[in-house]
C-alpha cells in the first residue's frame, strides 16, 4: 500500500515525498488508519519495519487538520535513549519540513544552554516534545511545565523503557497529562510488564502484533565457539581482508567497550566508542563520524542496541552473548533494515555457551557455527546440555550424600529454649557409608 492513498495533508506528502518514502510496511500500514481514527494503540513489531514513521505521519496529520494550542505543548514522545530522541526529532524535521509545526527534543548531557531551550520551548509551547523519561521529570519537579492541553502521549520502544527501570517515572509523567488524550505505545516485545503498563495508561486500545520477536530474514546468522582470548584474533581475521563499509562491535560492558576500541586501533583500524560513561558531545561525534563513513567501526553498549537506524551497516558482531535473546534480536537488527541484507556474528566463549543456547531455543533454530582460523588454535567443544546436565547430576549428588533421616537425627532440641544443639550420633558414619555403598552398586561414579 503507498502513501498516497491515505489521503494525508497535501504539505504532509510533500515532506514524505522529499523523504523518500512510498511503500508501507505492514506495522505502518495496520499502525497509522487506527491512530488517524483517534483511538488508543498498543502496537508490536520488531526492530526496523518502521515504527517511527507509523505515529509520526498520523499524528502530524490530525495536528494539520485539527485546532490545537501553538501556546502550549501539544504532543509528548518518550524515548528511552538520547540517541533515540534525536532520531525521532531528526525524522520529525523531515517530514514536517513544509509544515507549521514546531518540535524540540528533551534530554541529558549537554550544556546549560541546550536546558534553556528545553524550558523556553515548553512554557512557550511546542507542538511536539521529544524526551527521555529522566530529563522530562526533571523539567516537572521544577514546576513551570504545564502538560494539562497535551492531545497525544506516545511511548516508543516502552519495553527498552520498561527494562531500565523507568516504570515509576512513566506513570509520574502520565498523572501531569489530561486524562483525554490518545496514547500510543510501540515495542519490539510484548511481555507481562508492558500489557500492565498498557492497562494502567490505555483506554479500551486497538492491539497490533507484527512478527513479534524474530530477525529479519535477511540476517545471517553466524557463531565462533572460542576462548575469550581469541575474539580480537576473529575480528581480525574478518576485517583484514574485505572491510565492511560499516560495522558495530557490541559488548555489555562498558569496560570491555574501552578495551575492544583501543585493541582495534592498535590494529590500525578506523574505530570509536559510544557508550554512557562519555559526555553526549562525544556521543554525538562517534555516531556521526560512523553515519559519515569517518569511522568503519563503532564499538558499542546496548545504548545503540534499539531504534537507532544507520543506513548499511554491513556487519553486527556480538562480542560477548547478550543477556537475553530480545537483546539479542535488537543488536544484530542494526543490520539488513529495509530488506536488505547482514550478517550478525556472536562470539561464544566456554562460559557463555548456555547463555548462547538459551538464544537458539528461543529462536527455535540452529545457529551456524563456523570455524576459527587455524593460527588461532583449536577452539573448545560447544557442549551446552551437556555442562547443564552435569550441573543437574552434581546437585542430586549433593542432596543424596547425607539421608533425610541421619540429618534429623543429628540435631535435637536443647534445654530451656536453647537453640538446636548438633548431638553425636554413633551411626551417622554409617549413613554415609551406606549413601556411598549405594551409589557404587547402582553404578554411579564416587
Amino acid at each position: 500500500m503507498k502513501f498516497e492513498e491515505l489521503k494525508f495533508e497535501q504539505n504532509l506528502m510533500e515532506g514524505i515525498e522529499a523523504m523518500n518514502f512510498q511503500e508501507m510496511t505492514p506495522i505502518q500500514e495496520q499502525a497509522i488508519p487506527l491512530v488517524m481514527e483517534g483511538r488508543d494503540v498498543i502496537a508490536c513489531a520488531q526492530t526496523g519495519t518502521g515504527k517511527t514513521a507509523a505515529y509520526l505521519l498520523p499524528l502530524l496529520n490530525r495536528m494539520l487538520k485539527e485546532e490545537h494550542d501553538s501556546e502550549s505543548v501539544n504532543a509528548i514522545i518518550m524515548a528511552p535513549t538520547r540517541e533515540l530522541a534525536q532520531q525521532i526529532d531528526q525524522q520529525l524535521e523531515g517530514f514536517s519540513y513544509f509544515l507549521p509545526i514546531t518540535s524540540v527534543p528533551v534530554y541529558g548531557g549537554n550544556d546549560a544552554s541546550a536546558w534553556e531551550q528545553q524550558k523556553r520551548a515548553m512554557q512557550m509551547g511546542a507542538d511536539f516534545v521529544i524526551a527521555t523519561p529522566g530529563r522530562l521529570i526533571s523539567h516537572i519537579n521544577l514546576g513551570y511545565v504545564d502538560f494539562s492541553k497535551v492531545n497525544y502521549f506516545v511511548l516508543d520502544e516502552a519495553d527498552r523503557m520498561l527494562d531500565m527501570g523507568f516504570y515509576d517515572d512513566i506513570i509520574h509523567i502520565v498523572k501531569q497529562l489530561p486524562k483525554e488524550r490518545q496514547t500510543i505505545m510501540f515495542s519490539a516485545t510484548m511481555p507481562k510488564k508492558i500489557r500492565t503498563l498498557a492497562e494502567a495508561i490505555l483506554d479500551n486500545p486497538a492491539t497490533v502484533d507484527i512478527a513479534i520477536s524474530k530477525p529479519a530474514e535477511g540476517i545471517v546468522q553466524e557463531a565462533y565457539i572460542c576462548y575469550e582470548s581469541q575474539k580480537l584474533g576473529i575480528i581480525q581475521n574478518l576485517l583484514k581482508d574485505s572491510m565492511p563499509e560499516k560495522v558495530i562491535v557490541f559488548s555489555s560492558s562498558k569496560q570491555k567497550v574501552r578495551e575492544v576500541t583501543r585493541s582495534l586501533k592498535q590494529m590500525h583500524l578506523l574505530a570509536e566508542e559510544i557508550h554512557s560513561d562519555l559526555e553526549q558531545s562525544k556521543r554525538d561525534e562517534a555516531l556521526l563520524s560512523f553515519k559519515n563513513g569517518k569511522v568503519n567501526v563503532l564499538v558499542a553498549t546496548d545504548i545503540v542496541s534499539r531504534g537507532i537506524d544507520i543506513e548499511n551497516i554491513d556487519m553486527v558482531i556480538n562480542f560477548d552473548v547478550p543477556t537475553d535473546a530480545e537483546d539479542y534480536i535488537h543488536r544484530i537488527g542494526r543490520t539488513a533494515r529495509a530488506q536488505k541484507t547482514g550478517r550478525g556474528i556472536t562470539f561464544v566463549s566456554e562460559k557463555e555457551q548456555n547463555k548462547f543456547r538459551r538464544i537458539e531455543l528461543f529462536l527455535d533454530k540452529e545457529i551456524d557455527k563456523c570455524s576459527l582460523p587455524e593460527y588461532l588454535g583449536e577452539a573448545p567443544e560447544y557442549s551446552p546440555k551437556g555442562s547443564l546436565g552435569r550441573a543437574k547430576q552434581g546437585w542430586r549428588r549433593k542432596r543424596r550424600f547425607v539421608p533425610s533421616k541421619a540429618k534429623k537425627q543429628n540435631f535435637a532440641k536443647g534445654q530451656n529454649g536453647e537453640k538446636e544443639q548438633p548431638v553425636q550420633n554413633e551411626n551417622f558414619k554409617h549413613h554415609r557409608r551406606r549413601g556411598f555403598k549405594r551409589k557404587k552398586e547402582d553404578g554411579q561414579p564416587q
